[in-house]
């Protein structure tokens, strides 16, 4: 394929390439959309264990006596709680209340915070920040510095837990540790993409390539196979999980695409507050459904959704679920419409195609909490 100056790559490109990974241009980086297949490595994962590349997310890392409260002005979730080296779900939002990414926060110390962010949107979030400190912050984006890893599936706590000293059984869910595997140092989090148990490795670039061969090494007995975008994308959806730039953007907000969970309106002053407080008053006027198809068709995003020969919305996010062996999506519809249990039409290439809307998620989340 021909790359753009724009494209970057991974500190594991050169692994993923001897290992026959089919790589494509996604967020910006060449990344590898699978090695075997998409619906072996699907199935490893939910049965077994996968590896993954995610080193192209992006790292900001926010310190001072004002860090906290820069986050807390920032972003959607109520930072004070968490203690240090746990982790929360959050979001960014403009004045308006849109979605300008959805990341994850770490607390590393009582004023150091890692904010883990879409590799598509590091620049645009990294400026948004800097414009926002608020006196005594400091952010740096350390993204170049920095490689993530993740162990996903049912095996993934006895693999990773061959290569370290510390016990990782007693590590709760979003709460991560410091700790050393293979000899390298690493921040280790209960956290994934997936639906299932599993954990995101945190390191310096440069030992990316010892830490993949160590993990690859110490879960061979398990099954654990290396796994691509293709496959990360079919077990996110499965779990309901979200993905930013297809299921959200700037011009969604968080009510209407069910993060009214960490849309904490009462914790104190933070961009978009006004605006999402006038929509949960005046209710939204639109909302994500998940929908099984009935027939044959896979729906993909844009796509129109109608209900009762009238069009209640579009396609956010679809595939063909190897777990259930039909085809699932997401759609943003009109909040009158789309209701659970109900029928709904999908126009794929012109052909109304009947499915169901079906509770969240479509595969029970498996995660050890």
């Amino acid at each position: 394929m021909t790359l753009s100056a724009e494209i970057r790559r991974t500190p594991l490109y050169a692994m993923h390439c001897a290992l026959g990974a089919r790589m494509i241009a996604f967020g910006g980086w060449e990344m590898p959309v699978s090695y075997k297949g998409i619906l072996e490595e699907h199935t490893q994962v939910r049965t077994h264990a996968g590896l993954f590349d995610v080193s192209h997310m992006g790292e900001i890392e926010l310190s001072g006596p004002g860090a906290k409260e820069t986050l807390q002005y920032l972003t959607l979730n109520d930072v004070r709680p968490l203690h240090v080296h746990q982790l929360q779900y959050s979001a960014l939002c403009h004045a308006a209340g849109g979605l300008l990414d959805d990341l994850t926060v770490c607390r590393l110390a009582a004023d150091r915070f890692l904010l883990i962010v879409n590799a598509a949107n590091i620049d645009k979030d990294f400026r948004w920040i800097t414009q926002h400190l608020r006196p005594r912050t400091q952010a740096k984006n350390v993204s170049d510095a920095a490689a993530l890893l993740a162990v996903q599936g049912p095996a993934a706590e006895a693999i990773v837990q061959r290569l370290s000293p510390a016990s990782l059984a007693v590590l709760p869910y979003y709460h991560a540790l410091e700790t050393q595997l293979a000899d390298l140092t690493v921040l280790v989090s209960r956290t994934g993409y997936t639906g299932e148990d599993g954990f995101e490795i945190l390191l310096e670039a440069e030992h990316a390539v010892a830490l993949w061969q160590a993990l690859m090494e110490a879960g061979q007995e398990d099954g654990l196979v290396p796994v691509g975008l293709g496959a990360r994308d079919t077990l996110r959806l499965e779990a309901r999980y979200l993905l930013y730039g297809q299921d959200m953007d700037e011009t969604t907000n968080p009510l209407e695409v069910g993060l009214s969970w960490i849309t904490k309106l009462e914790k104190g002053a933070f961009i978009g507050q006004e605006a999402l407080r006038h929509l949960k008053a005046t209710g939204v006027q639109r909302r994500m459904i998940g929908f099984v198809m009935r027939e044959r068709g896979i729906p993909r995003p844009h796509y129109p959704v109608l209900q009762d020969g009238q069009v209640i919305g579009e396609v956010t996010s679809g595939t063909m679920s190897p777990t259930l062996g039909q085809a699932i999506g997401t759609a943003l519809v009109r909040s009158t419409a789309g209701k659970i249990g109900s029928t709904i039409t999908v126009d794929i290439r012109h052909r109304a195609v009947p499915a169901q809307v079906v509770p969240s998620p479509f595969v029970p989340r498996r995660v050890k909490r």
